[in-house]
């Protein structure tokens, strides 16, 4: 994987960032767009991968936004090079019944999780066609295969994700680029960790493993899907959930 470039979306948050760090240790470039690319969490992210500060950078970019996705990918092409790799993982819960759902709940989580997937992927899309390469990975959620009771806003937009990827994918696989999702279940990161203890449990109770999934175990996924072992694979869904959900 040495010589490649890639994008991460919403890289400061802990899954993105566990993306990151797998995408660096294969010798990959890396620019992470992060609507909090300039906050206190971005300078630790930053810190802490300061031994690959030459293959990394952060910018600040609002994914719902096309123009501003269009400036941030420009950027990182005139740094680090033309893009090989996207990994679309930003993304927001604005939780409610559709019942209490008020308009503005639906459409930031749409723009964010969903819009968010063409505006990245358009602006790379040529590059990789006239190279003949790429790699797009777009991080889904268990609850956009299952559902989810007062997330019809989230799960439709994660299952829109996988939609858009199997379209893309079959536009693109004779030019030797592949598009593919992965759909985490419940993961050991902050946002779960503020679950209420009984909850947590419960939740744990549903996951035949018994535990939380670590978010270095997507990032090996996505790691296989960049890379050249998995040139024949496209389309498809991975769900990486612990058995929470089979179909």
């Amino acid at each position: 994987m040495t010589r490649r470039v890639a994008v991460v979306t919403g890289g400061v948050g802990e899954l993105g960032r566990a993306i990151v760090e797998r995408l660096l240790s294969n010798g990959v470039c890396v620019g992470v767009l992060d609507i909090n690319a300039a906050d206190e969490r971005a300078r630790q992210c930053a810190k802490a991968l300061s031994n690959a500060a030459e293959k990394l950078l952060l910018l600040p970019a609002d994914v719902g936004d096309f123009e501003s996705c269009s400036r941030s990918i420009n950027a990182i092409e005139e740094t680090l090079g033309s893009i090989d790799i996207l990994i679309n993982c930003a993304g927001i819960t604005r939780d409610g019944t559709l019942r209490k759902m008020t308009k503005e709940q639906w459409d930031s989580v749409l723009s964010v999780n969903l819009d968010s997937v063409f505006h990245t992927s358009r602006h790379v899309i040529e590059g990789m066609i006239s190279r003949g390469f790429g790699r797009i990975v777009n991080i889904a959620s268990v609850n956009g295969v299952k559902g989810q009771f007062g997330q019809t806003n989230y799960s439709s937009a994660k299952a829109g994700m996988h939609g858009f990827t199997m379209a893309l994918a079959q536009e693109v696989a004779s030019k030797g680029i592949t598009v593919n999702s992965v759909s985490p279940g419940y993961m050991n990161t902050a946002l779960v960790r503020q679950v209420p203890a009984d909850v947590l449990e419960s939740i744990i109770g549903q996951i035949p493993v018994g535990r939380l999934g670590e978010p270095r175990e997507i990032a090996a996924m996505v790691g296989f899907l960049v890379s050249g072992d998995a040139a024949f694979v496209t389309g498809a869904n991975f769900n990486v959930n612990g058995g929470l959900h089979m179909h």
